[in-house]
């Protein structure tokens, strides 16, 4: 009994001290779009060799200048997010973080400032743990001090990553940080790790509980610049659907990491391949790239309307991973649209020939036998197709449709 009463005393408290309060702040109701330093320029802190492409503020203005004056803004990219690597090393005597003062002479809040007068919003990193995947200075000592802070400099979006900490203690960790930003009164989207390093952990997420106290969440791996990166990520969403589409929706999205869109990994047709699935899984679309130096054909994806439309589709369903066929190579992807549609995305991971991939109506969605094909990349009216739609598709490519039902009066 003395033993039991101990182990009560122990973890009783929890409950009264850290009482669950969801995250209430009506934010991402899409999948937030913009743009984040950390796949395309990392951990550079090299601004003597490398001023051009270094973590400042000068990177993060200039992005934000691109974002503005390019298209990207009216397309619907709005948040300029820092990651790891901005901080000094050392917090202040108050406790305060601090940013490195030879990159960000500027401090953080005249950086939101600049953003903010682009009509864009400012995102910020920090890490729950003792110490940021860098090893900056982490949060978990001063978890009230640091979100109230980052509500006084004016940041939109934080990333709280999960190095240094041990996930078992993230279902309570987590909402403390949520509860943080909710005391702030300032509205912040709350980008989480949370689920991410349970997995890594061979833990099982609690993704309704993620749900209620993240805006978006990072479930897997890092993505590098490699289509076979981007492969595995969607090889583990098509495999772990049924755990993700339930809990996604108007406020929380399940998270496959940045957009390689327009640096080297990548080609022509793999950059389409992303764009097109990330829109059917409902993803986010932040950016990772040199916007002050990006490809003609790569922009034209990134601002593809018909595809961002997918994206952002008020219905806010994610998709799912109809079929696949290991022998070929292929698979059929859908998502329901609000206007009683269909996206369709036939992919091929062949790297030998194109390919021709059929959907099936009755598999993906579509309650009626004929339907209208609307192909989203080259933009234009395909016809009218019965029971299924079958296209060529390019090596390691993609072809993207809209099917909208054709219904018949008797």
């Amino acid at each position: 009994m003395a033993v039991l009463i101990r182990n009560f005393l122990i973890f009783f408290p929890l409950l009264v001290i850290f009482p669950a309060h969801a995250l209430d702040n009506g934010l991402a109701i899409t999948p937030p779009m913009g743009w984040m330093a950390w796949e395309r320029f990392r951990c550079n802190i090299d601004c003597k060799d490398d001023p051009q492409n270094c973590i400042s503020e000068k990177l993060f203005m200039q992005m934000a200048d691109r974002i503005a004056e390019d298209g990207f803004q009216k397309a619907g990219y709005e948040y300029v997010c820092i990651d790891d690597c901005w901080a000094s090393h050392n917090r202040t005597l108050e406790g305060d973080l601090q940013p490195d003062p030879k990159r960000f002479p500027s401090g953080i809040k005249k950086l939101a400032d600049y953003i903010h007068s682009k009509g864009l919003k400012f995102g910020l990193y920090a890490d729950y743990g003792d110490l940021t995947c860098e090893r900056y200075p982490g949060s978990i000592d001063y978890i009230q001090q640091d979100m109230q802070l980052f509500a006084d400099w004016g940041v939109d979006y934080l990333k709280m990553d999960g190095c240094f900490a041990d996930p078992l203690t993230f279902d309570i960790g987590y909402p403390t940080v949520t509860r943080a930003l909710n005391e702030t009164g300032r509205h912040i989207v709350f980008s989480c790790s949370w689920p991410a390093y349970q997995v890594w952990g061979g833990m099982t997420p609690n993704y309704q509980l993620i749900a209620k106290h993240c805006n978006l969440w990072r479930n897997y791996n890092d993505i590098q610049d490699s289509w076979l990166s981007l492969v595995r990520i969607v090889e583990w969403y098509g495999d772990h659907q049924h755990e993700m589409i339930p809990v996604a929706g108007p406020g929380h999205w399940n998270d496959p990491d940045q957009l390689l869109i327009g640096n080297f990994g990548l080609s022509y047709e793999q950059s389409k391949s992303q764009f097109a699935l990330w829109a059917i899984l409902a993803a986010p679309l932040m950016m990772s790239n040199d916007l002050r130096d990006i490809a003609p054909w790569a922009r034209e994806i990134l601002l593809n309307k018909e595809v961002i439309d997918v994206n952002q589709d008020k219905l806010a369903k994610m998709g799912w991973r109809v079929s696949q066929s290991p022998r070929s190579f292929t698979e059929v992807w859908c998502r329901q649209l609000h206007d009683g549609s269909v996206a369709v995305v036939l992919s091929s991971r062949r790297t030998d020939q194109p390919i021709h991939i059929e959907a099936y109506f009755h598999e993906v969605g579509v309650p009626t036998i004929m339907a209208k094909a609307r192909d989203l990349f080259a933009h234009k009216d395909l016809g009218i197709f019965k029971k299924s739609f079958r296209a060529k598709v390019n090596p390691s490519g993609v072809v993207m449709v809209k099917l909208s039902p054709i219904h018949y009066e008797l």
